[in-house]
């Protein structure tokens, strides 16, 4: 094992210790109740972000269910290095969160987005809502954020300022306010560690969107914070709830939202038939712990539906150039976890592949297509590299990646290093390109794409819906 495989062994094995979390939500609660403070929600609210428009709607319902205080503050959009094809995640985002507020319940945004002049307007109004110019808003701004929010995301909306703009004062120093306020959000989310808009903060842990909400939500009942229904009807109503005791009566209501999970209702084998439904295609790369989470769901998906799948191969980002900060990295390990664990995937000690690993195992992956094995290559090429920290830099590990798929290494071996693949990650990258889309994995089923291993219940509502079209 090379040096730098054994540190990123030692480091993964620390950093995704099962134990972790639990140890490090007891350590907050124990801070907390030292202090003596609420439970209180950071929120970081991006007024331009469709996804932390549904973000906020989803807080005003969280404040309903459990003893919780929700500060909101404003911040500015990523920085380059969070957001390294902005254009394209502005325009996808629109899509996507529109998909998700219909598959949530919630006030979808509209398919424009918003003139930076309305943005700016609302920016002024949520700012005045601030009991201070450098701190969070009260709960009112979160109300203020929901209401302004369905203003200026309306379904049909012109992406005009709200109704009530005060244009008429002056603008100097309302904009100094929203620079004052945007200044001190965008600081405090640094300083706890992340770089997006729609994100939450609470005892130590990342939340992102309503797509991680219901961890949020779990910790809360962990917590005996949930609000007995008697107390819950007295505060939607405006009531005083004078507080709910410790280890409250649960509500029992379902989470708030919480992902589909892939294939909960049986395929309809008798809609099926010949249909010849389009293939799977599957933007992939060797060194994404998402894609590795999504592997083996993305394979029960095509045999579901009795598709071929196509994996797709492209570069990291890293390796085209497009810079990755510490706290990236950190959150993306800690959240790909945690979404290992619901999923059942088992996730570390980790050898990052990063570089020589990552194009020598794609100079066998067209081979591998070849001869009929380059899924089971695919699959065991992410299960040794990100379960089992195999060095796939080695010709030990990669050998062994080789002949857990079936396939015959001295053969292989005369393929490696082979340039010819490069061609068709950069074919498959510019085509993830053309779909509006740039990072991994991402996923497309005839004119329907998507991105994240949180969003397969697109492609699953597709080809139902392609299924029964067929019938």
């Amino acid at each position: 094992m090379s040096i730098k495989s054994f540190a990123s062994k030692q480091f993964s094995t620390h950093l995704l210790d099962e134990r972790r979390p639990a140890k490090a939500r007891a350590r907050a609660e124990r801070e907390r109740r030292r202090k003596g403070e609420p439970h209180r929600i950071e929120f970081f609210h991006q007024v331009d972000d469709p996804y932390s428009h549904l973000l906020a709607q989803a807080l005003v319902k969280v404040r309903e269910r459990y003893e919780v205080e929700v500060v909101t503050w404003l911040v500015e959009p990523p920085e380059d290095w969070a957001a390294p094809a902005r254009a394209l995640l502005e325009s996808y985002s629109l899509v996507d969160a529109r998909r998700l507020a219909e598959k949530a319940g919630l006030h979808p945004s509209s398919e424009t987005r918003p003139e930076p002049e309305a943005v700016l307007e609302v920016q002024e109004r949520l700012a005045a809502t601030l009991p201070s110019p450098e701190g969070p808003g009260s709960e009112a701004t979160l109300e203020a954020a929901v209401a302004l929010g369905r203003e200026l995301w309306g379904v049909e909306s012109d992406g005009a300022a709200p109704s009530g703009s005060r244009r008429g004062r002056r603008r100097t120093q309302c904009a100094a306010s929203v620079r004052t306020a945007l200044g001190a959000g965008t600081a405090r989310r640094a300083e706890l560690g992340h770089y997006l808009g729609g994100t939450c903060f609470y005892g130590g842990e990342w939340t992102w969107g309503i797509d991680r909400l219901a961890y949020l939500e779990e910790r809360f009942v962990d917590l005996g914070a949930e609000i007995p229904p008697a107390a819950d009807a007295g505060r939607k109503a405006g009531a005083p709830t004078g507080g709910a005791p410790a280890g409250g009566a649960p509500t029992g209501d379902a989470p708030i939202y919480s992902q589909p999970r892939l294939l909960e209702e049986p395929v309809p084998t008798d809609a099926l038939g010949a249909t010849n439904l389009p293939d799977l295609h599957f933007f992939a790369s060797f060194r994404s712990p998402y894609t590795w989470i999504s592997t083996e769901r993305v394979i029960r998906l095509a045999e579901a539906f009795g598709v071929n799948l196509r994996i797709r191969f492209v570069l990291p980002m890293v390796m085209r150039g497009l810079p990755v900060k510490r706290s990236k990295r950190v959150y993306i390990l800690l959240d790909a976890a945690r979404e290992a664990r619901r999923n059942g995937v088992p996730f570390g000690p980790i050898s990052d592949p990063v570089g020589k690993p990552v194009e020598r195992g794609y100079s066998l992956l067209p081979w591998a297509i070849e001869q009929g094995r380059g899924i089971e290559y695919f699959r065991s090429f992410m299960t040794l590299v990100f379960s089992q920290a195999v060095d796939a830099g080695s010709d030990r590990g990669l050998r062994r990646i080789v002949e857990e798929a079936g396939l015959d290494w001295s053969e292989g071996r005369g393929y490696l290093d082979d340039p010819a693949w490069r061609e068709e990650a950069e074919r498959n990258r510019e085509e993830l390109f053309d779909l509006g889309l740039w990072g991994v994995p991402s996923f497309r089923v005839g004119s329907v794409a998507a991105w994240g291993q949180d969003r397969l219940w697109v492609l699953e509502d597709e080809y139902r819906r392609l299924a029964l079209r067929r019938e």
